[in-house]
């Protein structure tokens, strides 16, 4: 079975370690873990690697947030990667920094992101792993705050729900979406 499991952020310096990117650091540690590396593809740089007889291609999209679907849809095509056996990691405000939440399906909450994945595959029945960033901003910052570096605290407390988040991407892979709701949701 080939499962995509794809990150959400912007590519370039500027974007590096920025709470937007933080389904490129997910994947990242993935990556890491699993000794494998990212190469240079069409729409992204991709990786793969076996857990437990499960083919896994991470995929860190180059189109941008806003433009995500289009890089989803197209290695969802190439690889023949069923929907139910799709996981986006992404940012999101209306978490508290570093709650976790996996979802089965659901709407875009005002993600960019999430809109192009739902218009570009026509549905929202797509498994999505929302990773809180919290949302210490004043009004009209969202976009700062957003594209903004962690600070040195949470970027130390980071590390650890990375972590987590990586078992709940082997969970899913594993165990299927309902059972690893039930197992790391409200943890």
């Amino acid at each position: 079975m080939k499962y995509l499991i794809v990150g959400l952020g912007n590519i370039g310096e500027e974007y590096e370690q920025t709470r937007h990117n933080v389904g490129f650091e997910v994947l990242d540690a993935i990556a890491k873990s699993n000794n494998v590396k990212f190469e240079e593809a069409r729409y992204g740089a991709v990786a793969t690697y076996k857990f437990k007889a499960r083919n896994m291609l991470l995929l860190k999209p180059n189109t941008y947030v806003n433009l995500s679907g289009k890089a989803i849809n197209y290695w969802m095509q190439k690889e023949k990667i069923p929907l139910s056996n799709l996981l986006v990691v992404v940012d999101d405000l209306a978490l508290p920094f570093g709650t976790l939440r996996l979802k089965a399906k659901g709407g875009d909450a005002g993600h960019n992101g999430l809109k192009s994945i739902q218009s570009t595959l026509g549905t929202a029945s797509y498994s999505r792993l929302r990773f809180g960033i919290g949302n210490e901003f004043s009004k009209g910052r969202q976009v700062d705050f957003v594209l903004g570096r962690w600070s040195d605290e949470e970027w130390s407390a980071l590390l650890e729900r990375v972590k987590v988040a990586e078992d709940i991407v082997n969970a899913f892979a594993t165990v299927g979406a309902a059972q690893a709701m039930s197992q790391f949701n409200n943890k």
